[in-house]
Parts: C-alpha cells; structure tokens; sequence
C-alpha cells in the first residue's frame, strides 16, 4: 500500500519504520528481526523501496520476494513535508540524503525507526529502535 499524507497512513496499531538494513536482514532470514516486527505496522520510506531494488544482478526470485514483503508494508512516498524535514535535517546532521529522508519519513509519521545503523544515534527528535548486529 502506498500512503503520501498522515491520513493516509494512519493506522491502529503497533507502526514502526524500517530502515533499508533491517529489511535487507528480514529478507536474509534474521529471526530476531522478523518476530521484533511480527503483528506490527511496517512503514517503509520510498527510498528503501529504491535502494532494495538497487542491488546489482538481483535474480527473478530475488525481485518477487523483495515485491512480496512490500506488498505487506505501508510505503510513503515524499511529500512535501518530508521535504522540509529532510531540509531540516541535512542542515544539522551530517546523514547522507537517503538516510536523511528516512529519518524524516520517521519524524513526520511520529513512529520509531529499526536501524542497524549507527548514524541515527545522535538524532534527538527521532524515536530510535537501534539494533546491533
């Protein structure tokens, strides 16, 4: 399901968004990650719908199972207050543009971000699920 404002992607229930790394490692098989977003509300910024599909030479299968789990998320496509959030944001942060839009996406829906990556860590207005590898 694709959403472009709030309402749209309001929903009851557990939401979270999920960084381009913790979807790589559900699709690898990561237990821990799949039982942590099991009956919860998956988000996923436009950006890590693209960077999924960027993988070089991805196979038929590969494809259909990164369509599959998107297919089960709710994607956000940038609008324009995301665009002024990552303004914001590139501004005070040092975060690359993919990771400065999802920390935006993050931040306009008001839901927690699952990322291994570190480089969200310093970000005092994002609600911050960082896991270790």
């Amino acid at each position: 399901m694709r959403c472009n404002t709030k309402k749209e992607c309001a929903m009851n229930g557990i939401r979270i968004l999920c960084d381009t790394n913790s979807l790589i490692y559900l699709l690898d098989g990561n237990r821990d990650v799949a039982n942590f977003l099991d009956n919860k509300q998956i988000y996923v910024s436009v950006i890590s719908e693209l960077e999924l599909f960027g993988k070089p030479h991805l196979l038929p299968r590969e494809i259909r199972v990164i369509e599959n789990l998107l297919e089960s998320c709710f994607v956000v496509n940038i609008n324009p207050d995301i665009k002024m959030l990552y303004r914001q944001l590139r501004q005070e942060q040092n975060l690359r543009l993919a990771d400065a839009v999802v920390a935006a996406t993050a931040i306009y829906l008001d839901v927690p971000l699952l990322t291994f990556d570190k480089d969200f860590k310093n970000m005092m207005q994002l609600n911050l699920l960082l896991w270790n590898k």
